[in-house]
Protein backbone atom coordinates (compact mmCIF):
# COMPACT_ATOMS: atom_id res chain seq x y z
CA UNK A 1 0.00 0.00 0.00
CA UNK A 2 1.09 3.63 -0.90
CA UNK A 3 0.47 4.34 3.41
CA UNK A 4 3.71 2.39 4.13
CA UNK A 5 5.75 5.10 1.82
CA UNK A 6 4.41 8.27 4.56
CA UNK A 7 7.63 8.59 6.37
CA UNK A 8 9.29 11.26 6.08
CA UNK A 9 12.98 11.40 4.86
CA UNK A 10 14.37 14.36 6.83
CA UNK A 11 14.71 16.97 3.96
CA UNK A 12 16.84 19.74 5.94
CA UNK A 13 14.13 22.03 5.37
CA UNK A 14 11.16 22.73 7.76
CA UNK A 15 7.71 24.81 7.34
CA UNK A 16 8.79 28.15 7.46
CA UNK A 17 11.96 27.48 4.57
CA UNK A 18 11.71 29.93 1.35
CA UNK A 19 11.21 28.10 -1.87
CA UNK A 20 14.50 30.32 -2.60
CA UNK A 21 16.07 27.77 -0.01
CA UNK A 22 14.67 24.81 -1.52
CA UNK A 23 16.24 25.13 -4.68
CA UNK A 24 19.52 26.91 -3.64
CA UNK A 25 22.14 25.63 -5.90
CA UNK A 26 20.08 23.93 -8.31
CA UNK A 27 19.93 25.33 -12.32
CA UNK A 28 16.89 24.56 -14.40
CA UNK A 29 17.84 26.13 -17.83
CA UNK A 30 16.80 24.66 -20.21
CA UNK A 31 13.79 22.92 -18.61
CA UNK A 32 10.26 23.69 -19.00
CA UNK A 33 7.46 24.43 -16.27
CA UNK A 34 3.77 25.25 -16.30
CA UNK A 35 2.49 26.51 -13.20
CA UNK A 36 -1.38 26.92 -12.83
CA UNK A 37 -2.38 30.03 -10.61
CA UNK A 38 0.88 31.24 -10.91
CA UNK A 39 -0.09 34.59 -10.84
CA UNK A 40 -1.46 35.34 -7.22
CA UNK A 41 -0.70 34.05 -3.80
CA UNK A 42 2.15 30.99 -3.68
CA UNK A 43 1.74 30.53 -6.93
CA UNK A 44 3.50 33.52 -7.88
CA UNK A 45 6.49 32.39 -5.31
CA UNK A 46 6.63 29.16 -7.22
CA UNK A 47 7.41 30.93 -10.09
CA UNK A 48 9.36 33.15 -9.13
CA UNK A 49 11.74 30.32 -7.23
CA UNK A 50 11.77 28.14 -11.15
CA UNK A 51 12.18 31.18 -12.99
CA UNK A 52 15.02 32.62 -10.64
CA UNK A 53 17.34 29.32 -11.38
CA UNK A 54 16.53 29.23 -15.30
CA UNK A 55 13.23 27.48 -16.17
CA UNK A 56 11.47 29.13 -18.91
CA UNK A 57 7.87 29.04 -16.72
CA UNK A 58 4.20 28.59 -18.39
CA UNK A 59 1.22 30.60 -16.62
CA UNK A 60 -2.32 29.56 -17.73
CA UNK A 61 -4.40 32.04 -17.05
CA UNK A 62 -8.22 33.13 -17.01
CA UNK A 63 -7.36 36.33 -16.85
CA UNK A 64 -3.92 36.85 -19.41
CA UNK A 65 -3.72 40.52 -18.51
CA UNK A 66 -3.79 40.53 -14.53
CA UNK A 67 -1.74 37.29 -14.71
CA UNK A 68 1.26 39.92 -16.95
CA UNK A 69 0.91 42.86 -14.89
CA UNK A 70 0.99 40.84 -11.79
CA UNK A 71 4.00 38.38 -13.16
CA UNK A 72 5.66 41.97 -14.62
CA UNK A 73 7.67 42.33 -11.68
CA UNK A 74 9.09 38.88 -11.59
CA UNK A 75 12.44 38.12 -12.86
CA UNK A 76 13.05 35.35 -15.89
CA UNK A 77 11.71 33.79 -19.11
CA UNK A 78 8.12 33.79 -18.33
CA UNK A 79 5.20 33.79 -20.56
CA UNK A 80 1.32 33.78 -20.04
CA UNK A 81 -1.57 32.05 -22.14
CA UNK A 82 -5.36 32.19 -22.09
CA UNK A 83 -6.80 28.92 -20.01
CA UNK A 84 -9.37 28.56 -17.57
CA UNK A 85 -10.35 25.22 -15.45
CA UNK A 86 -13.74 25.61 -15.51
CA UNK A 87 -13.91 25.82 -19.15
CA UNK A 88 -12.56 22.09 -20.68
CA UNK A 89 -12.32 23.57 -24.19
CA UNK A 90 -9.92 26.25 -22.79
CA UNK A 91 -8.15 23.57 -21.21
CA UNK A 92 -7.75 21.58 -23.89
CA UNK A 93 -7.10 23.93 -26.81
CA UNK A 94 -3.92 25.09 -23.86
CA UNK A 95 -2.39 21.61 -23.61
CA UNK A 96 -3.00 20.59 -27.78
CA UNK A 97 -0.92 24.13 -28.27
CA UNK A 98 1.83 23.38 -25.94
CA UNK A 99 2.32 19.92 -27.14
CA UNK A 100 1.88 21.31 -30.77
CA UNK A 101 4.99 23.39 -29.81
CA UNK A 102 7.33 20.70 -29.81
CA UNK A 103 8.11 21.64 -26.12
CA UNK A 104 9.35 19.18 -23.58
CA UNK A 105 7.42 19.26 -20.27
CA UNK A 106 9.77 19.02 -17.12
CA UNK A 107 7.84 20.29 -14.27
CA UNK A 108 3.54 20.78 -14.06
CA UNK A 109 2.78 22.26 -10.75
CA UNK A 110 -1.03 21.80 -10.36
CA UNK A 111 -1.53 25.36 -8.13
CA UNK A 112 -4.76 26.90 -9.17
CA UNK A 113 -7.72 26.13 -6.89
CA UNK A 114 -10.76 27.30 -5.33
CA UNK A 115 -12.09 27.33 -1.86
CA UNK A 116 -15.40 27.16 0.19
CA UNK A 117 -17.07 28.96 -2.74
CA UNK A 118 -21.40 28.95 -2.54
CA UNK A 119 -22.91 26.05 -4.51
CA UNK A 120 -22.08 26.37 -8.44
CA UNK A 121 -21.56 24.38 -11.21
CA UNK A 122 -18.91 24.23 -14.17
CA UNK A 123 -19.09 21.92 -17.28
CA UNK A 124 -21.59 19.52 -17.73
CA UNK A 125 -23.02 20.16 -14.18
CA UNK A 126 -20.04 19.02 -11.68
CA UNK A 127 -19.69 20.39 -8.71
CA UNK A 128 -17.51 23.57 -8.78
CA UNK A 129 -15.08 22.84 -6.28
CA UNK A 130 -14.54 19.47 -8.10
CA UNK A 131 -14.87 20.46 -11.40
CA UNK A 132 -11.99 23.31 -11.04
CA UNK A 133 -9.42 21.68 -8.62
CA UNK A 134 -9.67 18.27 -9.43
CA UNK A 135 -11.22 17.30 -13.20
CA UNK A 136 -10.16 20.48 -14.81
CA UNK A 137 -6.33 20.03 -13.30
CA UNK A 138 -6.52 16.47 -14.28
CA UNK A 139 -7.85 16.94 -18.28
CA UNK A 140 -5.01 19.52 -18.39
CA UNK A 141 -1.87 16.76 -17.20
CA UNK A 142 -3.68 14.03 -19.39
CA UNK A 143 -3.43 16.73 -22.69
CA UNK A 144 -0.46 17.57 -21.57
CA UNK A 145 1.17 13.84 -21.37
CA UNK A 146 2.93 13.69 -24.39
CA UNK A 147 4.90 16.91 -23.36
CA UNK A 148 5.75 15.57 -19.99
CA UNK A 149 6.64 12.04 -21.32
CA UNK A 150 9.29 13.80 -23.89
CA UNK A 151 11.44 15.03 -21.39
CA UNK A 152 13.69 12.39 -20.40
CA UNK A 153 11.97 12.50 -16.45
CA UNK A 154 9.51 14.87 -15.59
CA UNK A 155 7.39 15.72 -11.96
CA UNK A 156 3.57 16.64 -11.53
CA UNK A 157 2.97 18.13 -8.40
CA UNK A 158 -0.86 18.20 -7.14
CA UNK A 159 -2.02 21.01 -4.65
CA UNK A 160 -4.09 19.33 -2.16
CA UNK A 161 -4.37 20.63 1.57
CA UNK A 162 -4.55 19.59 4.83
CA UNK A 163 -8.24 19.63 4.67
CA UNK A 164 -8.33 16.92 3.25
CA UNK A 165 -8.71 15.50 6.83
CA UNK A 166 -12.90 16.69 6.61
CA UNK A 167 -13.51 14.04 4.11
CA UNK A 168 -12.85 11.09 1.26
CA UNK A 169 -14.74 11.75 -2.03
CA UNK A 170 -18.42 11.74 -1.81
CA UNK A 171 -17.93 8.29 -4.18
CA UNK A 172 -21.96 8.48 -4.41
CA UNK A 173 -22.57 11.90 -5.28
CA UNK A 174 -19.48 14.06 -6.23
CA UNK A 175 -21.51 16.63 -7.48
CA UNK A 176 -23.86 17.12 -4.41
CA UNK A 177 -26.95 15.95 -7.00
CA UNK A 178 -28.52 14.64 -3.85
CA UNK A 179 -26.42 15.60 -1.10
CA UNK A 180 -27.27 18.70 0.57
CA UNK A 181 -24.20 20.79 -0.45
CA UNK A 182 -21.35 21.48 2.49
CA UNK A 183 -18.82 24.25 1.42
CA UNK A 184 -16.41 22.73 3.45
CA UNK A 185 -17.20 18.88 2.12
CA UNK A 186 -16.84 20.05 -1.33
CA UNK A 187 -13.87 21.15 -0.57
CA UNK A 188 -12.34 18.14 1.20
CA UNK A 189 -13.23 16.29 -1.64
CA UNK A 190 -11.79 18.16 -3.80
CA UNK A 191 -8.34 17.88 -2.23
CA UNK A 192 -8.55 14.34 -1.56
CA UNK A 193 -8.95 13.92 -4.73
CA UNK A 194 -5.80 16.02 -5.57
CA UNK A 195 -3.92 13.66 -3.40
CA UNK A 196 -5.35 10.78 -4.78
CA UNK A 197 -4.81 12.43 -8.67
CA UNK A 198 -1.47 12.01 -7.76
CA UNK A 199 -1.35 8.93 -6.74
CA UNK A 200 -2.34 7.37 -9.76
CA UNK A 201 -0.12 9.32 -12.32
CA UNK A 202 2.48 8.34 -10.21
CA UNK A 203 1.47 4.52 -10.70
CA UNK A 204 0.37 4.62 -14.50
CA UNK A 205 2.53 7.10 -15.76
CA UNK A 206 5.97 5.77 -13.86
CA UNK A 207 7.21 4.04 -17.42
CA UNK A 208 6.85 7.12 -19.18
CA UNK A 209 9.38 8.68 -16.88
CA UNK A 210 6.65 10.86 -14.68
CA UNK A 211 6.32 11.63 -11.14
CA UNK A 212 4.03 12.59 -9.11
CA UNK A 213 3.59 13.87 -5.36
CA UNK A 214 0.74 15.54 -3.53
CA UNK A 215 1.24 18.53 -1.74
CA UNK A 216 -0.08 20.39 1.29
CA UNK A 217 1.09 24.33 1.28
CA UNK A 218 0.36 24.75 4.89
CA UNK A 219 -2.15 27.90 5.78
CA UNK A 220 -1.11 30.76 4.23
CA UNK A 221 -3.49 33.95 3.83
CA UNK A 222 -4.05 34.34 0.45
CA UNK A 223 -6.79 35.04 -2.43
CA UNK A 224 -7.85 31.72 -1.93
CA UNK A 225 -9.60 32.78 1.15
CA UNK A 226 -11.78 35.70 -1.23
CA UNK A 227 -15.08 33.44 -0.47
CA UNK A 228 -14.64 33.21 3.57
CA UNK A 229 -16.35 36.57 5.40
CA UNK A 230 -13.89 38.10 8.24
CA UNK A 231 -17.17 36.93 10.62
CA UNK A 232 -16.48 32.99 9.06
CA UNK A 233 -12.72 33.22 9.52
CA UNK A 234 -12.73 35.10 13.14
CA UNK A 235 -15.52 32.48 14.14
CA UNK A 236 -12.47 29.45 13.03
CA UNK A 237 -9.91 31.41 15.44
CA UNK A 238 -8.07 33.02 12.19
CA UNK A 239 -8.57 36.45 12.69
CA UNK A 240 -10.00 38.59 15.09
CA UNK A 241 -13.57 40.15 14.77
CA UNK A 242 -11.96 43.61 13.48
CA UNK A 243 -9.83 41.95 11.22
CA UNK A 244 -6.42 41.37 12.56
CA UNK A 245 -4.09 38.57 13.01
CA UNK A 246 -3.95 36.85 16.31
CA UNK A 247 -0.06 36.33 17.09
CA UNK A 248 -0.92 32.77 17.62
CA UNK A 249 -2.00 32.87 14.03
CA UNK A 250 0.38 34.54 12.60
CA UNK A 251 3.24 32.43 14.11
CA UNK A 252 1.11 29.07 12.60
CA UNK A 253 0.74 30.61 9.35
CA UNK A 254 3.26 31.33 6.33
CA UNK A 255 4.06 33.87 3.94
CA UNK A 256 3.93 33.01 0.41
CA UNK A 257 7.06 32.37 -0.30
CA UNK A 258 7.13 29.83 2.73
CA UNK A 259 3.71 28.66 1.60
CA UNK A 260 5.26 27.76 -2.06
CA UNK A 261 8.57 26.01 -0.55
CA UNK A 262 6.71 22.47 -0.72
CA UNK A 263 5.56 22.37 -4.19
CA UNK A 264 8.78 23.44 -5.44
CA UNK A 265 10.90 21.13 -3.65
CA UNK A 266 8.31 18.60 -4.46
CA UNK A 267 9.10 19.65 -8.50
CA UNK A 268 12.69 20.05 -8.20
CA UNK A 269 14.73 18.06 -5.11
CA UNK A 270 16.81 15.62 -5.91
CA UNK A 271 16.19 13.76 -2.00
CA UNK A 272 12.86 12.42 -4.21
CA UNK A 273 14.64 10.54 -6.86
CA UNK A 274 13.23 7.24 -6.87
CA UNK A 275 10.19 8.05 -5.22
CA UNK A 276 6.54 8.76 -6.01
CA UNK A 277 3.04 9.26 -4.91
CA UNK A 278 3.51 10.56 -1.57
CA UNK A 279 1.84 13.05 0.25
CA UNK A 280 4.05 16.22 1.27
CA UNK A 281 3.96 18.98 4.04
CA UNK A 282 6.76 21.06 5.48
CA UNK A 283 9.05 20.37 2.64
CA UNK A 284 9.07 16.81 3.69
CA UNK A 285 7.12 13.01 2.95
CA UNK A 286 4.36 13.79 5.58
CA UNK A 287 3.69 10.74 8.12
CA UNK A 288 0.49 8.92 8.01
CA UNK A 289 -1.86 10.26 10.53
CA UNK A 290 -2.09 8.35 13.75
CA UNK A 291 -4.51 8.68 16.82
CA UNK A 292 -2.38 11.42 17.97
CA UNK A 293 -2.24 13.23 14.96
CA UNK A 294 -3.30 17.25 15.32
CA UNK A 295 -6.05 18.48 12.88
CA UNK A 296 -3.96 20.23 10.19
CA UNK A 297 -1.15 17.38 10.13
CA UNK A 298 -0.80 14.02 8.32
CA UNK A 299 -1.32 12.21 5.45
CA UNK A 300 -5.35 10.58 6.37
CA UNK A 301 -5.38 7.01 4.92
CA UNK A 302 -7.80 7.23 2.39
CA UNK A 303 -5.51 9.65 0.11
CA UNK A 304 -3.02 6.81 0.14
CA UNK A 305 -5.01 4.06 -0.71
CA UNK A 306 -4.21 2.69 -4.46
CA UNK A 307 -7.72 1.24 -4.80
CA UNK A 308 -9.13 4.39 -4.14
CA UNK A 309 -6.84 6.69 -6.50
CA UNK A 310 -7.45 3.60 -9.46
CA UNK A 311 -11.45 4.00 -8.74
CA UNK A 312 -11.14 8.31 -8.71
CA UNK A 313 -9.02 7.95 -11.94
CA UNK A 314 -11.98 5.37 -13.53
CA UNK A 315 -14.32 7.60 -12.47
CA UNK A 316 -13.19 11.26 -13.16
CA UNK A 317 -12.38 10.08 -17.08
CA UNK A 318 -15.65 8.47 -17.27
CA UNK A 319 -16.85 12.15 -16.56
CA UNK A 320 -14.12 13.81 -18.79
CA UNK A 321 -15.32 11.83 -21.77
CA UNK A 322 -18.82 12.82 -21.08
CA UNK A 323 -17.67 16.44 -21.14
Amino acid sequence: MAAENQTPIGSGFGAKTPASDVVAGLDLSGKNVIVTGGYSGIGIEEVRALAGIGARVTVPARRPDAAKEALAEVDGDIEVAHMDLADLATVRTFANDYVSSGRQLDILINNAGIMACPLARVGPGWERQFGVNHLGHMALALGLLPALQKAETSRLVALSSTAHIRGDVNWDDPNYERTDYDKWGAYAQAKSANALFALGADRRWDSYGVTAFGVHPGGIFTPLQRHLSVEEMAAMGWMNPDGTIPPAIQAMFKTPEQGASTATWAATSPQLEGRGGEYCEDCDIAQLAGPDSQRWEHARPWICDEEKADRLWEMSEKMLAEA
